[in-house]
């Protein structure tokens, strides 16, 4: 007994000894191993682009450091010269208690690869926190961190802890807001621990298969499709030496994850933990890029927002989320809009308009411009009368005169376009010529020829590349230099899907349609899953018709925080009031709801949203509710079809003034008045709701009675006109 105490004592020692001794580390992978930014990935590192005008390192960097974590080893491979000049004359290369060490290589082609070579290297010496130089976060690591070390001293074989955050795919598209695919994890809901991992189900198929010994190991399993992969994970060294001892672990989540997760003999555990109100995300595609970028704008990554992280440059952030440097030079008829972001030296002429987008440094445009949705970067010249909507525009380009990028447009460095030529939607254009095949390793080939700028070397670049540009100039209009790359066969869909512009309206009805189907012919299988994604076990008991109550009190739970959440996406990222149609629509046909419940769940999202609002007074409680409503009519009409639904809207409001948003029950005659004016509410609406309230109790025509003056007046004015 003696010598297991004289042991467990030792142990604690050891534990405390190791983290005095070790300091955390992390591994920044600087490579993407991806080709999902071509072609500007061909001539500059991703992980350097800039977001929001800060390299995206930097947001990666200054949250690491923010979280505790002292030596970071930064893996380069593409670009890796660029990405190792910048850090070696940023601030980070001289940060107290912060050590930035990178470790090169030139052949690596994947994940897998980096990882092999950084065992190899014998830097890490403990747990560490594995992410990439495109991840954006604000989360503290002192949970995470807490949760994997006790599993640790309980299971040796518990390896890794994956953060999570809640993220509903839209119904319609099956995408995240960030653009990835629609993911199904299978998750223990008492241990947290990972069962399964499906990043690309079958989605026509309808179901996904799960391993029997799962649910006969685990007396609960949720399966969730509303969780987002945030790619940080807190892992013990035993994760590089098993990339180690298996070289075909390539992709760290199609390889390595799933691996594991279907290897029952070596019995590794990976484990997952959620975050609530913190901000963790990944660039994957445009569309995340977009996302995250609105995100920043809006503060949610707050501290890592450009006012703080740049530090010494003075930018000043003015209502309606615009940011904007000090040295802009602005003509007073140019209009700024809302949640856009100026940089320093850049001048704005006459007339020009620019909203929802990103500016860059020293940039040149011209009057009567009209940008919106956008991102340009440093050093571009747009030239008079030139339109840009939902588009990137790299360091250097050139824009002449009434020039037009329609939604999607990715313009790559140094590129000109043409006066008056419209590049089509979605087009990428480079200064470079499209790789006849799409290798994620070939930024390692264009790495040594291009420095990062645009700048091509010549002397460098083989015949296929430095062909002569002119002779492709007619594809840009007159006086344009670039070549407009070509859609791959079977890759016209991934372009709307991933791209920084709103997926056009015809595609989401078609998508639609094709989901109509789908559910269709799942309601007649019979097998679909409760909207909480619990897996039960069967049961010979065929319910009672209060389970089925409940059941149906549950589902419309969900559906109303779906609708929800899909309201303030759109208000937050102004999607046309169509889009949101399309979205609630995918709602209730997922939800078999009808139009009636869509426009109380409507309703009741804009009334919680005015709530939430900032406001001192009763007025100004008023005013929210005036502007939401009058901004989202359209919106709420769209499932208002006859007089019993707009009553049920009355009634919605009723019971909100009660429970949920009391402080509107001293508004409820003015809000009422506002849904007439506004003609969301017809006269017959309210007064059939008047007359169904008269034998009510008491305590139920609360606010009948105060709105008994507006009644009045709409039964007189009935009465005047019948006498008419």
């Amino acid at each position: 007994m003696g010598a297991q105490k004289k042991s467990a004592t030792a142990r604690v020692s050891e534990d405390q000894e190791e983290l005095a001794r070790n300091p955390l580390q992390a591994i920044l992978l600087a490579d993407s191993f991806a080709t999902t930014f071509r072609p500007i990935t061909l001539e500059r590192p991703k992980v350097l682009l800039p977001l929001v005008n800060i390299p995206m390192i930097d947001y990666t960097l200054a949250w690491l450091e923010s979280a505790g974590v002292e030596e970071v080893f930064v893996f380069c491979c593409a670009h890796s010269k660029q990405v190792i000049d910048y850090l070696e004359s940023s601030r980070w290369s001289s940060q107290p208690n912060f050590s930035v060490t990178t470790i090169e290589s030139h052949n690596s082609i994947s994940a897998g690869d980096a990882l092999r070579l950084i065992y190899e290297r014998n830097v890490i010496h403990g747990d560490f926190v594995l992410i990439s130089g495109d991840t954006v976060s604000n989360m503290s690591l002192t949970q995470v961190l807490q949760e994997h070390k006790e599993r640790r001293k309980k299971d040796a074989n518990a390896i890794m802890t994956m953060v999570v955050k809640k993220s509903k795919p839209s119904p319609i598209t099956q995408q995240s807001r960030l653009g990835t695919d629609e993911l199904f994890m299978a998750i223990n809901p008492v241990t947290k621990q990972l069962l399964c991992y499906e990043d690309k189900a079958e989605h026509s198929k309808g179901f996904i298969s799960l391993d029997k010994t799962l649910i006969a190991d685990n007396p609960s399993i949720i399966l969730h499709n509303d969780k987002q992969d945030c790619y940080i994970d807190v892992c013990s060294q035993e994760v590089l030496s098993l990339f180690t001892d298996n070289f075909d672990y390539q992709h760290l989540r199609r390889h390595f994850v799933k691996g594991l997760l279907v290897d029952d003999i070596m019995g590794y555990k990976i484990f997952t933990h959620e975050i609530h109100s913190s901000y963790a995300a990944r660039i994957d595609n445009f569309r995340s890029y977009d996302t995250i970028s609105k995100d920043i704008i809006q503060r949610w990554t707050y501290p890592f927002v450009p006012d703080i992280l740049c530090g010494s440059s003075a930018i000043k952030v003015e209502r309606q989320g615009t940011y904007r440097a000090s040295d802009v030079t602005l003509s007073r008829s140019a209009h700024i809009g809302s949640f856009t972001f100026i940089g320093q030296g850049t001048k704005i002429g006459n007339d020009t308009k620019i909203s929802h987008s990103v500016v860059g440094e020293g940039c040149t445009i011209g009057s009567n411009v009209t940008i919106e949705g956008s991102y340009i970067w440093n050093n571009v010249t747009i030239e008079d009368g030139c339109q840009l909507r939902h588009a990137i525009v790299c360091d250097g380009v050139i824009m002449k005169s009434g020039a037009v990028l329609q939604p999607g447009v990715i313009l790559s460095f140094k590129v000109v376009v043409g006066q008056q030529f419209v590049v089509p939607a979605y087009s990428k254009v480079s200064l470079l010529q499209q790789p006849t095949q799409q290798d994620s390793d070939e930024e390692l080939e264009y790495a040594d020829n291009t420095s990062g700028t645009g700048e091509l070397r010549s002397d460098k670049l083989n015949g296929d590349i430095a062909a002569d540009l002119s002779e492709t100039a007619y594809e840009l209009g007159t006086g344009g230099v670039g070549y407009i790359w070509s859609v791959f066969e079977g890759a016209q869909d991934e372009e709307w899907k991933h791209s920084v512009a709103p997926i056009p309206k015809d595609k989401l009805v078609k998508l639609m349609l094709d989901k109509d189907e789908d559910e269709e012919q799942l309601t007649q299988d019979g097998n679909v899953l409760s909207a909480s994604g619990e897996l039960k076990a069967d049961s010979d008991d065929n319910g009672s018709e209060d389970d089925d109550n409940a059941d149906s009190r549950d589902d419309y739970g969900f559906f109303e925080k779906e609708v929800e959440a899909t309201f303030l996406r759109a208000v937050h990222e102004n999607v046309k009031v169509d889009h949101a149609v399309l979205e609630v629509n995918a709602l209730r046909l997922s939800y078999n709801m009808a139009s009636v419940d869509c426009a109380g769940a409507i309703f009741y999202s804009m009334m919680k949203l005015a709530v939430e609002s900032p406001h001192h007074s009763a007025s100004e409680l008023h005013r929210n509710a005036a502007d939401i409503i009058t901004k989202w009519v359209k919106l709420l009409k769209s499932f208002l079809h006859d007089i019993d639904e707009e009553i049920e809207v009355i009634l919605k409001f009723e019971e909100m003034c009660l429970e949920s948003a009391k402080e509107f029950a001293a508004l409820f005659p003015q809000v009422l008045h506002l849904l007439y004016d506004k003609e969301i509410l017809q006269e017959d609406a309210i007064l059939r709701w008047a007359d169904e309230k008269e034998g009510a109790d008491e305590s139920d025509k609360v606010f009948l009675k105060s709105s008994e003056k507006f009644v009045q007046w709409l039964k007189e004015a009935e009465e005047e006109d019948e006498d008419d």
